[in-house]
């Protein structure tokens, strides 16, 4: 045998090796790199779908964030809108009923001072009766003048 013939055989065995590659091993390995990378584009499209939803849910995370503050916040001002309506309600109150005392104190002193003046005009019925007892140098009986009485005690009204 000479080189040509080994040559040739190992060349027709190659060439053999070649074809049942291409047609038995070739494809299937084609089709497992495929595949993968499918499997591989798949996950990158999932990464990014998810890092778009991980940013959706953060921004959607930011708003409800600032919604519930400015709710806190509405109610707080509502609250503090309440306490100064309270405060200016009480306050209203309490001058009512300082308005309120002070017409009944007005009212209880106007009768005291109303009672003071008709015990002073009752006295000064009695010493005037007494007086003129004196100087007219008889005792006047205050049961049997009392119409008289009654009639100076309402001149010294007027």
């Amino acid at each position: 045998m000479s080189i040509n013939a080994t040559f040739l055989g190992q060349l027709i065995f190659f060439a053999i090796l070649i074809w049942f590659s291409w047609k038995f091993i070739w494809p299937p390995l084609m089709n497992a790199i495929e595949e993968r990378q499918k499997r591989i584009a798949e996950g990158l499209a999932a990464s990014e779908r998810s890092k778009k939803a991980l940013q959706e849910s953060e921004a959607e995370a930011q708003a409800m964030l600032r919604e519930a503050r400015a709710k806190a916040s509405e109610i707080l001002e509502q609250a503090h809108q309440r306490a100064r309506q309270i405060v200016e309600q009480a306050r209203e109150e309490a001058l009512a009923e300082a308005a309120r005392q002070r017409a009944a104190a007005e009212a209880e002193l106007e009768q005291a001072v109303h009672r003071a003046r008709e015990r002073l005009r009752q006295e000064l019925a009695e010493l005037v009766v007494l007086g003129a007892g004196r100087v007219l140098g008889r005792e006047i009986d205050p049961m049997r003048h009392r119409e008289l009485l009654a009639q100076l005690a309402g001149e010294f009204r007027a």
